[in-house]
């Protein structure tokens, strides 16, 4: 392996991510400013309004950093496992654990034949791993090392904690935006801006704000989705990095996009978690949705990268994954 290829890859991985979640609780910063701004008429409202944004943003974090792992797991149907039920599975979860020098976490089925996974919990002392009876029953033992040590690395790289904070202050966005439109719409803007003192100044930050109340959602799920890309290419390194071994992780990812199964218990809002988008596109659910998942073919090419062989066509992938 190129090991210089694949630390470089966690570095760019790292750097990118931190810089994406740092643009998304600015944008929710500069959001909160402008309304306060354009409402009150001044920069203390500003300040204040802001303030008040990013304390919304850390008690709607710290609700879900609490609950939100037993709500994700009850939502997908998810069943506690234990060595009779499961022996090779908790082998694979254990010596990955082991390798990534992070607590066995507790594991969990999800009886769908749909091949996938996820990992959810705060920190690696409270970690949770699910995967579904379709990933046991089709994939091999190499292969499912590859996917046990891509969640295990979403764990030990504390990826379940950060998602949770760009998707928080993401949702923040949404509703304080959402808030201040509603509140222009039924004549709050137009009181505010008769104020005493509003003057032009007001008026233009007013229009300002509105644009960003607009624009603001939108521009913090596109970040939100490239951070939760990067991490994904993150998980897939740290994973080859765990195995010593791409070529499951690659078979993997070949055959779990491949499958035609559609996984039930899946939604909008746990779809970014599991191993590859559990959505696929032909579902009728699927119309309107950004991916939360870059291409898989982009991700087994990133792999080959770390041991320098050439990239594969879609053709090739296909063949890799047994569809051909």
């Amino acid at each position: 392996m190129a090991t210089g290829s694949f630390y470089g890859q966690v570095s760019a991985n790292k750097r990118n991510s931190l810089l994406m979640a740092a643009f998304v609780i600015a944008v929710l910063g500069v959001l909160g400013f402008a309304i306060g701004y354009a409402v009150v008429g001044s920069p203390a409202g500003g300040v204040g309004a802001t303030g008040l944004a990013l304390a919304f943003g850390s008690i709607s974090g710290l609700a879900s950093y609490f609950g939100g792992d037993k709500l994700v797991l009850t939502v997908s149907g998810a069943k506690p496992v234990d060595e009779a039920s499961a022996p090779q599975l908790l082998n694979v979860v254990h010596e990955m654990a082991i390798a990534a020098n992070v607590p066995m976490p507790a594991v969990y089925i999800i009886d769908d034949s749909a091949p996938n996974a996820f990992a959810t919990g705060r920190d690696p002392a409270h970690a949770s791993i699910a995967v579904t009876t379709g990933l046991l029953e089709k994939l091999d033992r190499e292969e499912l090392q590859g996917v046990i040590g891509h969640e295990l690395s979403h764990v030990r790289n504390f990826d379940i904690r950060f998602a949770l904070i760009v998707g928080v202050m993401v949702g923040a966005i949404a509703i304080l935006a959402d808030f201040f439109l509603r509140f222009t719409f039924w004549g709050g803007g137009r009181r505010s801006n008769n104020r005493e003192g509003g003057g032009g100044a007001q008026a233009i930050v007013f229009v300002i704000a509105i644009v960003l109340a607009i624009l603001a959602p939108i521009i913090s799920r596109f970040i939100q989705l490239a951070v939760n890309r990067q991490r994904e290419y993150l998980a897939d390194a740290s994973s080859v990095e765990l195995t010593r071994n791409p070529y499951g992780l690659e078979r993997a990812l070949a055959k779990i996009s491949g499958d035609p199964e559609v996984l039930e218990v899946a939604n909008r809002g746990t779809q970014h978690m599991y191993f590859t988008n559990p959505i696929k596109k032909f579902e009728a659910r699927a119309s309107g949705l950004m991916s939360t998942h870059p291409a898989t073919l982009d991700r087994i090419n990133r792999l080959r990268q770390l041991t320098g062989e050439p990239p594969l066509g879609s053709s090739e992938a296909a063949t890799l994954a047994g569809l051909e």
